[in-house]
């Protein structure tokens, strides 16, 4: 997935207790333990699932017969077409035409382009909380109307509804979540390695010497894409370091020369700096993007690239591309804990409206509903932060309890450090921290060097 405090003034992000973490990552654990060989659910099946709460029309949308509407994101492939699903039925209830418009990353680069010449979507969904800011600081996004604010009040916890506002205005709709604190495992290499889900890092590196000596190579990383490598680093600092310290590096408070910073990097060499540990070496993980990172852990049968892949719930829709079966050949455990407990990060993509129109604030509206959001996680892949969406309508068992999971946490989740951060700092292919890390990946052993280069560009993105 994927800004000082100048970027995030009005941004409320709600701090997590140690206590309330823990109670969340035990009810994600037991939930997950609870997903065995019996499911039967895939990752990308649309006839499963049942009803949401709410009934089949819970929403009030205005006739919009004639008008036009594009909505840009930077979603690719099966995650762009099952969006398109949602923009459908919201064709079909309103008489309105949607248009997709794919942008690329960072869409906030891509925003100032086309309102430049212009063309701005009516929405766009932007994945970072900063960008929000941007574009309100810019005078590009337009605050909710008074319907979408309702909605969203009925269906989110109030963290939820705080992360998208700036200034105290409702800006954002989050529409769609991630948890990123999970890691992903080829059932068949665990069972032919005797190996077992890790709790804690320690065993999680027990566990790769055993997917090791059974001549599989134990993670397979996305390092091509940037984002990967911060949503490593997030784990391992908020377990390790404790959600002060995580709050406090996400503003700058602290730099990226502290000693806390240190110890992260020191403890993911420890996987990353370990010879034939990531799959293909720094040089291949380097050439790997996100998807094939994903199917390579799930084909290849006996001898797949690698054992495990660490990334957040949307995993499921590029396991969905291969014939693993989530749940049976394709399980999930908690990101395992590296301090006191274990971590608790996530992520998220708001619809926010840049053309003030009837249209493009019944769209916001549609899309805080749990109608719009029931048909796309039917579909797989899919995670949604409205607590009105019921978990019986997502296609497998294991995403079932990831959904109830983030829904019981209500406040108590950390944001994804990256996308708090200024865009050219913590969202920039090939720039700030996305760079930095690669290079890391590339060359563990340079601590102080990596330090270095983060705290230089985070100082100059955060204005000091």
């Amino acid at each position: 997935m994927r800004t000082s405090s100048t970027i995030r003034t009005g941004r409320t992000v709600k701090r997590t207790t140690r206590a309330a973490a823990t109670l969340a990552v035990a009810a994600l654990a037991l939930s997950l333990t609870a997903c065995g060989d019996d499911d039967n659910g895939g990752g990308d099946n649309g006839d499963e699932g049942g009803g949401t709460k709410a009934p089949a029309s819970s929403v009030t949308l205005p006739k919009l017969d004639g008008e036009s509407l594009e909505v840009a994101a930077v979603w690719t492939g099966t995650e762009q077409k099952n969006f398109k699903q949602v923009l459908t039925e919201f064709e079909k209830r309103t008489g309105a035409k949607v248009t997709f418009v794919p942008a690329q990353d960072p869409i906030i680069n891509f925003l100032g382009s086309k309102i430049a010449g212009g063309a701005p979507p009516d929405v766009a969904m932007l994945p970072q909380p900063g960008a929000i800011k941007q574009a309100v600081d810019k005078g590009w996004a337009k605050p909710l109307g008074a319907e979408a604010t309702k909605e969203l009040g009925e269906n989110y916890s109030q963290g939820w509804q705080d992360i998208g506002k700036v200034g105290g205005k409702q800006y954002g709709v989050y529409y769609k979540a991630a948890n990123k604190s999970l890691i992903w495992y080829n059932a068949q290499v665990f069972e032919n390695a005797g190996a077992a889900e890790p709790k804690t890092w320690d065993e999680l590196l027990d566990t790769a010497q055993m997917v090791y000596d059974s001549g599989v190579a134990p993670f397979s990383v996305g390092g091509a894409d940037g984002w990967t490598l911060t949503d490593w680093f997030e784990n391992v600092y908020l377990s390790q370091a404790g959600p002060e310290k995580y709050d406090q590096l996400a503003k700058h408070e602290i730099k990226w020369t502290d000693p806390s910073v240190k110890e992260a990097l020191t403890t993911l060499a420890e996987i990353w700096g370990k010879k034939d540990f990531v799959a293909g070496g720094a040089s291949g993980a380097l050439q790997t993007e996100f998807p094939a990172s994903v199917t390579q852990t799930f084909t290849g049968g006996d001898q797949p690239k690698a054992g495990m892949v660490y990334e957040g719930d949307f995993v499921q829709v590029n396991i969905g591309e291969t014939k693993a079966k989530v749940g049976t050949d394709a399980k999930v455990f908690p990101f395992p804990a590296v301090g006191d407990t274990a971590p608790v990060v996530s992520g998220g993509d708001a619809a926010v409206v840049f053309r003030d129109s009837e249209a493009a604030q019944a769209l916001a509206t549609w899309l805080a509903s749990p109608d719009a959001a029931a048909i796309q996680a039917k579909l797989g892949g899919f995670l949604s932060p409205n607590k009105s969406v019921d978990a019986s309508v997502y296609p497998n068992e294991v995403q079932k309890k990831i959904a109830d999971a983030l829904i019981a946490a209500g406040d108590d989740f950390r944001f994804d450090m990256s996308d708090q951060a200024p865009q050219a700092f913590g969202g920039t292919p090939g720039k700030g921290e996305w760079k930095t890390l690669q290079d890391f990946l590339k060359n563990p052993k340079d601590v102080a060097g990596a330090q270095a280069k983060l705290e230089a560009d985070a100082a100059a993105a955060y204005g000091g």
